[in-house]
């Protein structure tokens, strides 16, 4: 049982961890958001301490946009200079947008956003020409990341390269005609299931609503309760509260995603962290007698709100929405039955001891206090920081097993 709990943490920890793509010193990346009707855009992003290096310049280690921005047009003259796109059917202008940064310990990566213009149809292939660094480093490398091209799978991707680029071979081509509505269909399940694996608010409020479902009240007392005697009834509460969370989700999902009705993301999040201590305390202090669902239905449908910011923050436009939609949905449900198929047998059988009503009592207490917590935190628009040492110390965790 230990070997168990201790595999789950690790698992957490390294899920934990894997929020954010570290940039490698030496490096230089592109990357490209395809289109089927709009194009291709994308950002360069290059390391300041190297860009000093490259074009003498006095930028700052941890540089930001206000550094950057006196010496944007010669930076951006080097990278037109250094790198272009073509095809079968046209050289492609780049015609550079907004500045930004990516925060990184040894030294901040300038992020350069531009589109390419005169994109009417997308090529079968993409060739691209890529010197930035080569003639300055030997030893400097690009990479190109596919970071959105919906037929091809990559939806919100920023560590699986495409293309890489150096001194010896800095010409490469990106087959754009390798792609199928199904590719893309599969990607969106998988970002469906991966969203809801690492949303563990929402994993948090399921295992409020599925705690309850191998015992039955017996008395007032808060652990008044005794294992239900056969499966059938266990199975019958999950069926049913996981129906009304997933028609109600499901709902909002697609009304946001439509722009039919939208909901402001501080309201949306406050009330998901709110439904999880409301569920929690509902185990212990009954509010909708035997009406479990009402919980699951009423804050589902916040929770697809909160599904439909996911959405959003993938950069989802209306290619292929239907499909999209879809695809997430289904993606969340399989991911919510794995977690279900993973919790419920472990309470099922520990249903018939005695342990099993404080355990539900002390584990809604906690999700309570979870929940107080990140209302506290959504609802006031600030950051307690808890968060954020989690996932520090949940890298340094995994990097002491052996495992980043």
């Amino acid at each position: 049982m230990k070997n168990i709990y201790f595999k789950l943490i690790t698992i957490c920890f390294v899920l934990l961890s894997n929020y954010g793509f570290s940039h490698a010193p030496n490096n230089s990346y592109i990357y490209l958001r395809i289109y089927e009707n709009d194009g291709i855009e994308g950002r360069f992003e290059i390391n300041a301490t190297e860009l000093n290096s490259y074009l003498n310049l006095n930028l700052p280690k941890n540089a930001t946009i206000e550094d950057i921005t006196p010496y944007k047009d010669i930076i951006q003259k080097y990278i037109l200079n250094n790198v272009n796109f073509s095809s079968e059917l046209s050289n492609y202008k780049v015609v550079f947008e907004e500045l930004g940064f990516v925060p990184i310990n040894y030294g901040n990566f300038m992020q350069f956003y531009f589109h390419l213009e005169e994109i009417k149809t997308l090529p079968d292939n993409l060739n691209i020409h890529y010197n930035i660094g080569f003639n300055e480093d030997k030893t400097h490398k690009g990479y190109l990341v596919i970071e959105y091209n919906w037929k091809a799978g990559m939806i919100n991707n920023e560590s699986v390269i495409a293309l890489d680029f150096s001194p010896s071979a800095p010409d490469n081509t990106l087959a754009l005609n390798e792609s199928s509505i199904l590719t893309g269909f599969i990607g969106m399940i998988k970002q469906g299931i991966w969203h809801i694996w690492i949303g563990i608010d929402h994993i948090l409020f399921l295992l409020a609503l599925i705690l309850p479902a191998v015992v039955k009240r017996k008395n007032n007392s808060i652990y008044g309760w005794e294992p239900v005697l056969t499966f059938k009834s266990a199975f019958i509460y999950i069926v049913k509260v996981v129906s009304f969370f997933t028609i109600a989700h499901t709902i909002t999902l697609t009304l946001a995603s439509l722009e039919i009705v939208i909901l402001p993301s501080q309201l949306v999040e406050s009330i998901i962290a709110f439904s999880i201590g409301l569920a929690a305390y509902h185990n212990i202090k009954p509010i909708f007698k035997m009406k479990d669902w009402v919980i699951a239905f009423i804050f589902g449908l916040f929770h697809g709100f909160g599904f439909a910011s996911v959405l959003s923050d993938l950069g989802m436009t209306g290619e292929f929405l239907t499909l999209s939609l879809l695809g997430f949905n289904i993606g969340v449900e399989i991911g919510q039955l794995a977690i279900i198929a993973a919790i419920f047998p472990i309470l099922y059988f520990m249903r018939k001891r005695k342990i099993y009503p404080k355990f539900l009592v002390i584990t809604s207490v906690v999700l309570i206090l979870i929940s107080l917590f990140w209302f506290t935190e959504r609802a006031l628009d600030t950051n307690f920081l808890l968060d954020d040492y989690i996932r520090i110390y949940g890298f340094k965790f995994a990097q002491w097993l052996g495992l980043r």
